[in-house]
């Protein structure tokens, strides 16, 4: 690969997903106000989130290719952002309980050349969670070992997280952690970049 290539996030879940292609990157953080706008569906959040995150490195860094990810959880339209803390992890979890939830991840790759042409391209990849019925006991417990409090939903389905589901459809594994990768590759190639 011959142009740098940008993750434009802090997140390592994010980061050991990008490590599995193999390729060359750095990460800069996007530094967004990441607040849904007012009306805004999840999938509309997911994608501009995505977008925005590209689009603010790659003003920095002309000439480079810059990946902007996000992820929104919804429940019956409405959004469920990372909790942030234990109380909203509950709430979070409670709610979801025994539900299908859906989780939408946008990825989006900018390029922005030196002369100030910029393109752009995204996609949207959904996950369907079904989740268990869980007692708040199961909640309690699940919250003390994995403090999964930034995390969009309140669980790491990387990890113990993967117990509160009864079922998950998705034609993308990577996609629930947070970053679609079968959909980066696609997209990659279309900017010359081949994985293998």
């Amino acid at each position: 690969m011959t142009q740098p290539l940008i993750l434009a996030s802090t997140s390592l879940y994010k980061k050991m997903l990008l490590q599995r292609l193999q390729l060359q990157f750095t990460c800069e953080p996007p530094e967004i106000d990441e607040k849904p706008l007012d009306g805004e569906s999840p999938w509309a959040m997911a994608q501009r989130l995505a977008e925005q995150k590209a689009h603010a490195v790659s003003a920095k860094f002309p000439n480079t290719l810059v990946i902007g990810a996000d992820q929104v959880a919804d429940l019956d339209g409405k959004i469920m952002g990372k909790p942030r803390n234990h109380l909203r992890a509950v709430e979070q979890l409670s709610a979801q309980s025994g539900q299908k939830v859906r989780f939408h991840s946008g990825v989006s790759i900018v390029k922005t050349s030196p002369e100030g042409k910029i393109t752009n391209k995204t996609k949207i990849n959904t996950t369907e969670v079904q989740f268990r019925i869980l007692s708040q006991q199961q909640i309690e417990r699940y919250l003390q070992i994995e403090q999964p409090y930034d995390c969009a939903g309140s669980f790491k389905s990387e990890g113990l997280g993967i117990s509160l589901f009864q079922r998950i459809d998705s034609n993308d594994p990577s996609s629930l952690i947070g970053l679609p990768l079968i959909d980066l590759c696609s997209m990659l190639s279309e900017f010359g970049v081949e994985i293998i």
